[in-house]
C-alpha cells in the first residue's frame, strides 16, 4: 500500500537487522551509543544534541533528541527508550525514509558478563522514487561499519 506523507510516496517498508560481539558489558555498550556527541566515532554522520532526555531517565536516553546530518541531510531522532538491555530511537517526520524505527538490543554472549551481543534491528518505509534495494544497501553498510567501530572501541579495554 502507498502511503502519502509530506508530498513524497513511501511504498515499501524494509527491515535489515545485524548482530556484533563486543567486548564490553551491556551497559558499557549502552552508554557508547546514548553518548550522543560522541557518535561520529562509530557513524558516518555528526550528531548534535537538541533536548536532553526526561527527568529521571538515564543520560542521553527517553525523551533526548538529537540532530543528525549525514551526506548533507539533516533529520531529527527522538529516543523512545533506553534501559540496560536495550535503546529504541524513531526519527521525526519522513525524511529522508518513512516510519524509520531503530531498535539495538544488548546481551551479554557466551555467559561472559563482559561480552556483549549486539542487535540491530531498522525498519522503515523508502519513497516510491528510490529502489529499496539502493537505501537497504548503504543502512546495512553504514550499520556495520558502525558496529565494527564500535567492536574496535572496547577492543583490549576488558580481560
Amino acid at each position: 500500500m502507498v502511503g502519502h506523507y509530506e508530498n513524497t510516496y513511501y511504498i515499501k517498508m524494509i527491515q535489515i537487522t545485524l548482530k556484533q560481539k563486543i567486548a564490553a558489558t551491556p551497559l558499557q555498550v549502552r552508554d557508547a551509543l546514548l553518548d550522543h556527541a560522541q557518535l561520529e566515532r562509530f557513524f558516518n554522520a555528526k550528531f548534535v544534541l537538541l533536548k536532553k532526555q526526561n527527568e529521571g531517565e538515564i543520560i542521553g536516553g527517553k525523551g533526548a533528541i538529537r540532530q543528525v546530518i549525514m551526506a548533507g541531510v539533516r533529520f531529527e531522532e527522538r529516543i523512545i527508550s533506553a534501559d540496560s538491555n536495550h535503546i529504541s530511537y524513531q526519527i521525526i517526520g519522513n525524511k529522508p525514509v518513512a516510519e524509520h524505527r531503530g531498535d539495538i538490543y544488548f546481551c551479554v554472549s557466551d555467559n561472559t558478563p563482559t561480552s556483549t551481543e549486539v542487535t540491530y534491528n531498522i525498519r522503515c518505509k523508502t519513497p516510491w522514487w528510490l529502489p529499496s534495494l539502493v537505501i537497504k544497501f548503504f543502512i546495512k553498510k553504514d550499520i556495520a561499519q558502525a558496529l565494527n567501530k564500535l567492536k574496535a572501541n572496547f577492543k583490549g579495554n576488558i580481560s
